[in-house]
């Protein structure tokens, strides 16, 4: 398989990073978590900002290019809600010269989508899991993208289903 770059996107909770680790193995690809690069950031005693956020954005660009270079897939686990955050996949596909493919996870069932956010214990020392209500805003700039994805639903389907379908469609031989 030629080396190509998948940025995940959908909503803290929606179950984009339990498909994310199903996928990355079995592609096999490089898994880079935002999540786990900014409660590092946060455990090194950054502040809690924006700049933090950024930062482990830009950490994981830096380390998916390196993996790119080596010819490694690499997997960008992200809400990746904003604009900037996909042009910042598409630049980076475009400079290591591999193919880019979105995916965006949803989780229809509201009721099943908020308790999967309460209920959700990552392991993380400083990274605080978001509430319910801070999905709001971000939920509309995931329904406001226009742009090409594949969208897949956890409401009725487990992270290995969803992965074993991924696979088919990115590896259509």
């Amino acid at each position: 398989m030629t080396a190509m770059l998948i940025a995940m996107a959908g909503l803290p909770g929606s179950g984009k990073s339990s498909v994310a680790r199903e996928l990355a193995r079995m592609l096999p690809a490089v898994h880079l978590a935002v999540d786990d690069l900014e409660d590092a950031m946060l455990r090194a005693g950054l502040p809690n900002s924006y700049e933090v956020g950024l930062s482990a954005y830009l950490a994981a660009e830096a380390a998916a290019e390196a993996n790119l270079a080596l010819g490694a897939s690499v997997i960008v686990d992200a809400v990746n809600d904003h604009p900037y955050a996909r042009a910042q996949w598409e630049r980076l596909a475009q400079r290591a010269d591999v193919e880019l493919v979105f995916i965006e996870v949803t989780c229809s069932d509201e009721a099943l989508h908020r308790l999967r956010l309460e209920r959700r214990e990552r392991g993380y020392r400083a990274l605080r899991e978001p509430t319910w209500e801070s999905l709001l805003p971000r939920r509309q700039a995931l329904l406001d993208w226009g742009g090409e994805r594949i969208a897949v639903d956890t409401a009725n389907a487990n992270p290995y289903e969803l992965a074993t379908r991924l696979v088919r469609w990115l590896q259509p031989n």
